[in-house]
């Protein structure tokens, strides 16, 4: 029998099976002999232990399509990555080092502005402009007038989405919409997981549709992109590679070096300065990192 991982508390694993429900699992000695743990997202094979109570072991797990280190999740097939539009105002450093995340990992990732009520169109409409050209979907939504949520649910569909962005955005009240349609399995998902005695802030996955999942990620306050040399993430600012091979020099960082395409697009406002301050900083930071 094949299922998904949709949490992981304490040695054991909740493997949601479609039309089944959630088996209770834990993982064969093999795994930890080959140093492999089984994540959140996997698809996994199990065997049954007993019917009655849902109990199972994992017995093999499938091949990764991609696998994040924090969280430690696998099988992402793309980001949803929440903001508002106000209140709290956009953090764009914190929202830009999400998107150059992703971008690395080759998630797609959908921006979604919570928060879009009425009286913020003005707000809404410098968002748009900042992020228009980030080659990810972004989308408004406001969880308090149900505005877009249609929208955002066409979008998630089929899929396994993680969910992320910092407290007070609405995180929770767009899952809590978008759960509105599931049948009731999903109550049952929530009711077998949280008999355990273990809580846990960990990634978990919530079924919103057949094989629609949300991964809901603790709240970040800060992220660090660290983990690839500053000479690449040009290549992780999607507006930049209309420019590539324009400048005057080869290999331009689009930093301090005269002739550069990059620079005049923003002094001419194709490119948001916004964007590019965040990109300044985190060339410089993973420039320091490198001194060290």
């Amino acid at each position: 029998m094949q299922g998904k991982i949709v949490k992981g508390i304490a040695g054991f694993y909740y493997v949601h099976v479609v039309e089944s429900g959630v088996y209770e699992c834990k993982a064969k000695g093999i795994f930890r002999k080959d140093g492999i743990k089984p994540l959140v997202g996997d698809n996994v094979e199990i065997e049954i232990l007993d019917e009655k109570d849902m109990e199972g072991n994992i017995t093999e797990i499938l091949p990764r399509k991609n696998e994040l280190i924090r969280p430690a999740v696998a099988n992402i097939d793309q980001a949803l990555v929440v903001f508002a539009v106000k209140e709290p105002d956009p953090h764009f450093n914190l929202l830009d080092r999400f998107l150059v995340m992703m971008e690395s990992k080759g998630i797609p990732a959908v921006l979604c502005f919570n928060k879009a009520d009425d009286g913020r169109e003005e707000q809404a409409e410098e968002l748009r402009r900042i992020y228009e050209g980030c080659g990810c979907t972004v989308l408004f939504t406001s969880a308090k007038e149900e505005k877009n949520i249609e929208e955002l649910s066409a979008l998630l569909k089929g899929k396994t989405t993680a969910i992320a962005g910092p407290s007070g955005v609405g995180k929770s009240s767009l899952i809590n919409l978008l759960q509105d349609e599931v049948r009731m399995e999903t109550g049952s998902i929530s009711r077998k997981i949280a008999r355990g005695k273990h809580t846990t802030r960990h990634a978990e996955l919530i079924v919103i549709g057949d094989d629609s999942y949300i991964m809901d990620t603790p709240g970040f306050s800060s992220l660090y992109v660290n983990d690839f040399e500053k000479e690449e993430l040009k290549y992780y600012f999607p507006e930049f590679a209309p420019y590539e091979g324009k400048c005057r020099f080869h290999g331009c960082d689009h930093i301090h070096e005269p002739g550069c395409a990059v620079k005049e697009a923003v002094e001419e406002g194709r490119i948001h300065k916004i964007r590019y301050a965040d990109y300044e900083e985190m060339y410089r930071e993973l420039k320091e990192r490198k001194r060290y």
